[in-house]
């Protein structure tokens, strides 16, 4: 898709954040082949790396659009932005699908409290509470304000409060459990400007992605989910969702997790 190819209004727009792989481009991949008038805006990191996601944007050039973000840089998220607002309409759907767990730098979930350090911390935080939000904080201005549209954040349900019985993980606990906040605030905030605005966190399972591969050893395969049938069924849950749910997070099944 060229820049300065003029957009067709009525075409559903879907910005994913975190495309390049995982859940986040099989969100692209989902959205391009079930609906043939969407449009995806597929941002990550490092495009030019980003192989799949460079043959998904070559296969539908009408349809695809890659642009350079990393939720731990302001600066990318505010070029996307502008971006968005001088070349395409408004955003229906703004998903925001990065996430961290572990990384080759040795960031690893703490089983214990002296393997808490305030680097992982930051981390932790950056990718997964701090950056989705601001992500909201530069595209919410450029989504429908009248019409339905919705600002979803993958969240997890090791994020619930109420639902902590094993302890550990404190970092990507704690990071979730603060974008499931971040996300209740916004929805609140949201109400007032765009009243069919519906923002909600989802919880998509344990899914078969390089983020939970080397913690999934212990679980049923039955209960580990592909990426493709992981974002189906997220997409799902998007597509049920009303204004009275916003604020809320949902697992795959529609089911409410708790806070």
């Amino acid at each position: 898709m060229t820049e300065s190819l003029q957009k067709d209004q009525k075409m559903p727009l879907v910005l994913v954040q975190g495309a390049s792989r995982g859940i986040g481009l099989a969100f692209v991949r989902t959205l391009i082949k079930r609906d043939p008038q969407s449009r995806v805006i597929a941002t990550c990191r490092a495009p030019d790396s980003s192989d799949e996601l460079q043959s998904l944007a070559a296969s539908y050039p009408e349809r695809v659009v890659i642009k350079r973000l990393d939720v731990t840089e302001v600066d990318s998220i505010a070029l996307t932005s502008e971006y968005v607002q001088q070349h395409e309409g408004a955003l229906d759907v703004l998903i925001n699908s990065a996430g961290i767990l572990h990384d080759a730098d040795g960031l690893s979930p703490e089983k214990r409290l002296q393997d808490v350090s305030a680097e992982k911390l930051e981390k932790y935080f950056w990718v997964n509470s701090i950056g989705p939000l601001l992500v909201a904080k530069y595209f919410a201005p450029l989504m429908k304000k009248r019409k339905r549209a919705v600002i979803a954040n993958l969240s997890a349900r090791v994020g619930s409060i109420g639902d902590n019985r094993l302890g550990g993980w404190y970092g990507y606990r704690a990071s979730k459990s603060a974008q499931n906040m971040f996300t209740r605030t916004l929805s609140i905030e949201m109400a007032r400007t765009h009243p069919e605005m519906i923002c909600v966190g989802l919880h998509p399972g344990t899914v078969a992605t390089g983020l939970s591969q080397r913690f999934s050893s212990r679980i049923n395969p039955e209960q580990i989910f592909s990426p493709a049938l992981a974002a189906e069924q997220l997409l799902a849950v998007i597509d049920g969702l009303t204004p009275s749910d916003s604020g809320k997070v949902f697992a795959y099944d529609g089911s409410v997790v708790p806070w």
